[in-house]
């Protein structure tokens, strides 16, 4: 005796055949500019990260210090009087 499969039970992709499907020449030129993107970001990362190595390690090399004192914000003094502008109207 054969299970019947319900018609509103959810089949598991797992469980149908595969089926494949021909892409277009646009869709195949998309996925292969999306890769080709995808690779230069990739690398224009990748030498930032070789530049910033780099850098840290010319600190390191000349031996500064990160910092003397702790960084802020705001700059010392007293804070600059702005005009109070009003609401706009709707």
């Amino acid at each position: 005796m054969e299970p019947q499969i319900q018609a509103d039970v959810p089949v598991h992709p797992a469980d149908q055949p595969l089926e494949i499907e021909l892409l277009s020449r646009g869709g195949a030129l998309l996925y292969v500019f999306h890769g080709i993107g995808v690779t230069l970001g990739m690398g224009i990362l990748w030498m930032l990260e070789v530049v910033r190595n780099s850098y840290f390690r010319l600190l390191d090399r000349t031996n500064f210090k990160a910092r003397t004192r702790p960084a802020s914000a705001f700059p010392p003094g007293r804070p600059r009087r702005r005009p109070i502008a009003d609401a706009p109207h709707s």
